[in-house]
């Protein structure tokens, strides 16, 4: 018991982030429905759902700011506080603008919450090592985010379509007490420039900008497919097959099922053989069971195809914020991460808008094929133009070879 409380990311890093990713998992099945009550447009339902993404955004960069003012753990209790209550608001919203507004704060205490606690992550574990630990990370993620969507769809149709959101804010505060006894204070001294932060965060662009540019791309097309199936999925089963809302979210848990049980292969693969032999399968995977759902025609053939997109997630978990955490210079963590989360944002924040622009346009079917080229193309990005980041340690000497020769 003793070494659980001293553990540096069991109960500061995992159980807040598995009450919060349950959390999401609450309303993951909910929101697409939730903005289709406002009777709206699909490009404005892909709006709704991109908001968040755009909050994000906004708040990647200032969080650098926020974090070296406020420190790991206070920042980090800071965002799950803004998320906490930005989400309860959505259950009194009385209109689209009032929903946009939550959900852009909401983003950006979700940015906050994410940047401070990969800055803590890789403060605390050592490069041999991070592959496990990050996808442990993404597992416990993923483990609340296959119990939440059930409960979720069940709340919704046992209550209404709002309770949800007030679970999440109730467990989102809990999750906030918890960092709070429970982060150390790990904070890395930071020398900022004396033409001030801009100009710091600017300069550390500069020194980065080829990775960012080429692994960031990489990480842009894998976020727009992970989220794209987030609204593709719930949008296409209601519209498209007449499913209800419990019915889909059983299939989201179901998927949420297969990616928990895999994530634990992730971390070993990349420890062992290479970021890149985690990273490459699972966008291709993921892109695969896209491109396959327009072709399903009931629950049945929806829950296997997602089950299978479930899987090819589940074989990555933690590859993203592995190979930030891998590139991130150590003087300057929580600025570099700050560029790698803005990117990553930006495939949150596009995959509705793109999903529900091309339904408006053309319909939904074609969406999910654009939304599997995208996954396809981060593989690509990932096989040929960004290099395996994996450190391994020299090879120990046998003992043998320890002997002198007499």
């Amino acid at each position: 018991m003793n070494a659980l409380i001293r553990n540096p990311l069991i109960l500061p890093v995992y159980v807040p982030t598995f009450l919060l990713s349950f959390c999401r998992g609450l309303i993951i099945p909910i929101l697409p429905f939730y903005a289709k009550s406002f009777d709206i447009s699909y490009t404005l339902v892909g709006v709704i759902l991109a908001a968040e993404g755009i909050g994000s955004i906004l708040g990647a960069l200032p969080t650098s700011i926020v974090i070296n003012k406020l420190g790991r753990k206070n920042a980090m209790i800071l965002g799950v506080l803004m998320v906490a209550f930005s989400v309860a608001g959505l259950f009194f919203a009385p209109s689209v603008i009032v929903v946009l507004l939550l959900r852009l704060i909401s983003g950006v205490g979700g940015s906050i919450w994410n940047i401070s606690r990969h800055a803590y992550l890789t403060d605390v574990t050592s490069p041999n090592q991070r592959g496990r630990a990050l996808s442990i990370f993404g597992g416990v993620n993923r483990i609340g985010t296959f119990a939440g969507p059930a409960v979720g769809g069940i709340l919704a149709a046992a209550f209404t379509l709002r309770t949800p959101f007030l679970a999440f804010g109730a467990i989102a505060i809990i999750t906030a007490i918890v960092a709070a006894f429970t982060v150390e204070r790990r904070d890395t001294p930071v020398v900022i420039s004396s033409k001030g932060h801009i100009h710091h965060i600017a300069g550390i662009f500069r020194a980065h900008y080829r990775i960012l540019c080429t692994a960031g791309v990489g990480q842009l097309f894998a976020q727009t497919i992970r989220n794209g199936r987030y609204v593709f999925i719930p949008l296409f089963g209601a519209d498209v097959l007449g499913l209800d809302v419990d019915d889909v979210a059983y299939i989201m848990s179901f998927s949420g099922f297969i990616d928990m049980l895999v994530f634990p292969v992730a971390g070993v693969i990349m420890d062992r053989f290479g970021r890149k032999f985690a990273m490459i399968p699972c966008f291709a995977i993921q892109a695969i069971g896209m491109a396959c759902i327009p072709f399903t025609g009931n629950y049945y053939e929806l829950l296997g195809v997602t089950c299978l997109i479930g899987f090819g997630n589940g074989i990555g978990s933690g590859t993203m914020m592995t190979l930030g955490a891998d590139l991130a210079p150590k003087e300057n963590v929580g600025e570099f991460l700050s560029f790698w989360r803005l990117i990553g944002d930006g495939g949150q924040m596009g995959a509705p808008m793109i999903v529900g622009r091309i339904a408006d346009m053309v319909g939904l079917s074609p969406a999910a094929f654009v939304i599997a080229g995208i996954g396809l193309a981060a593989s690509g990005i990932f096989l040929f133009f960004v290099p395996e980041t994996l450190q391994k340690p020299p090879p120990q000497p046998s003992p043998s070879q320890n002997k002198h020769p007499t």
